[in-house]
């Protein structure tokens, strides 16, 4: 086994493998060590190449003994956007389509490692604070292991993210409250339950299926590093281990280089990263006031990590406003055929935004993660959208209203 235990992300204190998160000492977070020594003995780009098209084909860089919960997460398209590229002005950008997931979503990365790690350590029930798509993802995943599954999220979620969760038979908890409401009151909870809750106490582990997006898009593109990618970030934990998966490739051997410049993307309505970051100030937390539910964290866990991420791979943050997320949802849909939902509405307007600013050069091989189906947030869409055509069921109708149309089009253009 290629793991040495958890380390404190800020003081170095190391200790034995445990569902535990947070530091005794300085009360900072825990993260996985390995000893990337024995993993460059047992891993190679043919290796990996000759492993299973999911997520596990890079089993020996994850936290996970045994045979893992899966349900086929990972190994999605990354697609050469060209006419979406053209629109924005950039000569190679990528789309990495994590949409395409069991459940549809990035979060059955996370989930999947959790899940199984959950199983190590003989736990009966998951439990999850979400803001959607991890709701589903831990529900889908506990139903596959067997695992009674606790699933807490804010009462004003999107509709169908709620009746896709419900689908898979959890205990569904709607809170009163916002995100960070929510995870404090699960907090709590994991604190006198024997549960597993995947973004708490297990959160170590669950936070290392997110580096499998560095490792295929290095693997997609030859085993070569883009020179920049645009990730969505709300608590920052996607980002930062992006960051890191990009820098184990490196360690053992089967990349050169460094990490891609990483540019943070958040709605303006909840931007606490982005603010600090164009301030050059600490992370302040912030109230959530946008239709991007799934990333509105006001408080995010990573925040300050995010930061040193974006600083030393010399990358940025932006936001998009509420307008220019669903302009980016449609932009999308319009010149590269993928729907997507708000997050992905918040990657392609913030990537707008910041080519328009000067600050990514339109000569770098840019990758923009693509992290939820559009069909989980079609609310925040309907008004944005126009109408379609209702006709008779014959030939001339359909005559008159392409006619009509036509007109319509006419004279808007004079």
């Amino acid at each position: 086994m290629t793991v040495k235990g958890l380390v404190c992300r800020n003081c170095g204190k190391e200790y034995p493998e445990a569902p535990v998160s947070i530091c005794e000492e300085c009360f900072g977070p825990l993260e996985v060590a390995y000893d990337y020594e024995k993993i460059k003995e047992a891993v190679s780009r043919k290796t990996i190449e000759g492993g299973p098209a999911s997520l596990w084909r890079y089993k020996a860089l994850l936290p996970v003994r045994g045979a893992p919960v899966d349900l086929g997460a990972g190994f999605t398209p990354l697609r050469k956007a060209e006419n979406l590229g053209r629109a924005l002005g950039l000569k190679e950008l990528y789309i990495k389509n994590d949409s395409l997931n069991p459940t549809f979503s990035f979060k059955d990365r996370v989930v999947s490692v959790a899940v199984s790690k959950a199983l190590e350590f003989s736990f009966s029930t998951v439990g999850c604070a979400s803001t959607g798509n991890l709701a589903s993802a831990v529900a889908a995943h506990g139903a596959k292991a067997g695992l009674t599954s606790y699933i807490f999220i804010p009462a004003d979620l999107n509709p169908a993210k709620v009746a896709q969760a419900l689908a898979y038979g959890p205990n569904l908890v709607c809170v009163d409250g916002n995100y960070d409401q929510v995870n404090r009151l699960c907090t709590e909870i994991a604190g006198y339950r024997n549960w597993a809750f995947v973004n708490i106490n297990l959160r170590p582990y669950y936070a290392e299926g997110s580096k499998t997006l560095g490792f295929e898009v290095a693997e997609q593109l030859g085993w070569e590093v883009p020179d920049r990618v645009v990730v969505p970030a709300g608590s920052g934990s996607l980002l930062t281990k992006i960051w890191k998966g990009f820098r184990e490739l490196n360690d053992v051997g089967i990349l050169d280089g460094g990490p891609p410049r990483l540019t943070a993307a958040q709605s303006a309505g909840c931007s606490p990263i982005t603010t600090a970051w164009r301030s050059g100030g600490d992370i302040r937390p912030v109230k959530p006031d946008t239709i991007e539910k799934s990333l509105a964290i006001g408080n995010p866990a990573d925040g300050r990590y995010t930061l040193k991420a974006l600083k030393e791979t010399g990358g940025t943050a932006g936001s998009a406003t509420d307008g220019e997320i669903i302009e980016g949802i449609k932009l999308l849909a319009r010149t590269e055929g993928i729907f997507t939902e708000t997050a992905g509405g918040v990657v392609i307007g913030t990537l707008k935004n910041l080519v328009e600013r000067g600050e990514i050069d339109p000569d770098e091989r840019t990758v923009a993660y693509i992290t939820g189906c559009g069909l989980k947030t079609q609310d925040v869409l309907r008004q944005a959208l126009p109408e379609p055509v209702y006709i008779r069921s014959d030939l001339g109708a359909f005559e008159a209203a392409i006619g009509h149309a036509h007109r319509q089009v006419a004279g808007e253009v004079a």
